[in-house]
């Protein structure tokens, strides 16, 4: 195993692919990952996920805030890495990925070229899809464009939340990195070009707009829109004339005379919202400002 690597990646689902390459050998020289910050009640430094694992692995890390910055250029070159790898990073600019002589490769949350950008598991779901997967591949001057190395088909379970397809996918990510470089290491990488056929879905950074439940969808698209977008960061609609985020749904097809968006309650278990061809059933939703809450705790202190 000869191949000497740096890592980049930041949040939980880069931390077993970090994991496994030490657990297998592989020399990981450093770890690049975001620089600390404040995060909860009391704005303590938090650092990532990616950096405590790398602590705890006993790699060195390197915090940049700016990848183009002399020092840090200079800093990662007197590594010498053969590789670098790229799972849940920021872009990088040319003067970084082109640096290795193995070049660098990135893990991507969907089977390229469909899903290129920053929330392919989200939109995904969103969409309907019943299958997605994980691709490796070179990266190269456009975003998510590079040729592929490997990649794994993934189901889409029916009610499968957003969360839980990227916990699945952070343990096979892991496994299709290990391969990658593996097939790196022993020379035997065969890449292929992204071919694009008409318009591949895209899967573009996910703003609060976006996130707005129209009622008026069909009960299949509405539930389909809530999990993708569960737990974070959550489809919202009106109730009661209060802002809502909702995180488990379920459709009910189903031919009625209600009005869009009418609520319909016993007032204990259950809660429902016409929508254009049946109803979606409420499971788990948050008001602003306040804790998450299952259907029936919301009903003891929301009488509709």
């Amino acid at each position: 195993m000869s191949v000497k690597i740096v890592f980049m990646g930041t949040p939980d689902f880069a931390v077993p692919s970090l994991e496994v390459l030490v657990q297998h050998g592989y020399p990981v020289s450093a770890v690049i990952t975001a620089p600390d910050k404040p995060a909860g009640r009391g704005l303590q430094m938090q650092s990532s996920p990616v950096k405590q694992a790398a602590e705890r692995l006993g790699i060195p890390v390197l915090q940049p805030e700016k990848l183009k910055n002399p020092d840090f250029l200079n800093q990662l070159k007197a590594i010498n890495a053969d590789l670098f790898i790229v799972v849940a990073f920021r872009m990088l600019p040319e003067v970084v990925w082109a640096m290795p002589r193995l070049g660098t490769f990135n893990l991507h949350g969907s089977l390229l070229p469909k899903y290129r950008g920053a929330a392919p598991i989200n939109w995904a779901i969103m969409n309907g899809e019943k299958e997605t997967g994980l691709t490796t591949f070179f990266l190269q001057q456009e975003i998510d464009t590079g040729d592929i190395i490997l990649q794994q088909k993934l189901s889409i379970g029916a009610h499968e939340t957003a969360r839980e397809l990227h916990d699945r996918m952070m343990i096979a990510g892991a496994d299709l990195v290990l391969k990658t470089v593996e097939a790196i290491d022993k020379n035997k990488v065969k890449t292929s070009p992204q071919i694009l056929i008409d318009s591949p879905p895209a899967a573009p950074k996910i703003f609060k707009d976006i996130c707005k439940i129209d009622w008026h969808n069909p009960a299949q698209q509405i539930h389909d829109f809530i999990r993708g977008l569960s737990p974070y960061p959550g489809a919202w609609g009106i109730i009661h004339n209060k802002t809502y985020k909702i995180y488990r749904s379920l459709p009910e097809v189903f031919g009625h005379s209600h009005e869009i968006g009418e609520l319909i309650t016993d007032n204990k278990t259950f809660l429902k919202i016409a929508v254009a061809d049946g109803f979606i059933h409420i499971f788990g939703l948050q008001q602003e400002g306040k804790k998450k809450m299952g259907i029936e705790e919301f009903l003891r202190g929301n009488k509709i």
